[in-house]
């Protein structure tokens, strides 16, 4: 990974005061683009999980499994498509993605009290505003730990994937400790990925790059703040009668 000093070094004065603007940019408009996606999410979810009659016709019938899996499914093609997009379309295509990702998770209104998913996501929100800080300012290469933290994304999901048909309480409650941990390395690790990423085509001019890079910034960041706040439910969430 391109070290951030070493970049601004081999410039001039100038040039690093306008890499460190357009740095200060360029992650103003990743935050911005995540912070967007998740009030689209908050306000589906609400709306679907304040109304028992939808709430129970689509996780009450078959309905459910195409809800669960649409968001990994648009995902996964969004990241293998991103570049033959355009830069509109690919926006456009990241708050549909928020949009699903609102309707696959609005049952936590119905399942815990609207207390404790407040407290849970200021909770969430503070934790993840100091691991982004870390991940932005420290001096220690974080790469080292992405193939790592890569192996434990895709047993963290296929040991979801199973343990909905298992439906164990003691594999919930691990999967739900390793996602904690796991999302919260991988929030400091995308976001120093994120800057190195800009640093190394700083020099480019390619806005149509930039501009979607800042997209799949907002993606990683979006999902590593929703993931922990999943998991965290579990553990802070107070179920409703």
């Amino acid at each position: 990974m391109a070290d951030y000093e070493t970049i601004r070094g081999t410039g001039t004065g100038v040039r690093g005061l306008q890499i460190d603007e357009g740095l200060r940019a360029h992650m103003n408009k990743v935050y911005g683009l995540m912070s967007a996606a998740m009030v689209v999410t908050g306000i589906v979810a609400y709306a679907v999980g304040s109304n028992p009659a939808l709430l129970q016709a689509i996780f009450g019938s078959p309905l459910r499994w195409v809800v669960m899996f649409a968001p990994l499914v648009v995902v996964f093609a969004f990241s293998a498509t991103l570049h033959r997009l355009s830069l509109s379309t690919a926006q456009m295509v990241f708050f549909v993605y928020a949009a699903l990702m609102g309707l696959s998770i609005s049952f936590i209104f119905a399942a815990y009290t609207g207390i404790s998913i407040a407290q849970t996501f200021l909770v969430t929100a503070i934790a993840f505003a100091g691991l982004s800080l870390y991940g932005y300012t420290t001096k220690r290469d974080l790469s080292a730990f992405g193939s790592f933290l890569m192996m434990g994304l895709i047993g963290l999901i296929v040991a979801s994937l199973v343990n909905l048909f298992l439906a164990s309480s003691a594999v919930a409650f691990a999967i739900s400790v390793i996602g904690v941990l796991l999302f919260a390395g991988l929030t400091a690790y995308d976001t120093q990925n994120i800057k190195a990423m800009y640093l190394q085509m700083a020099n480019s001019g390619d806005q149509e790059w930039l501009g979607k890079s800042a997209i799949m910034g907002a993606l990683q960041l979006y999902l590593d703040f929703l993931n922990m706040f999943m998991f965290l439910l579990q553990f802070m969430g107070n179920q409703r009668n």
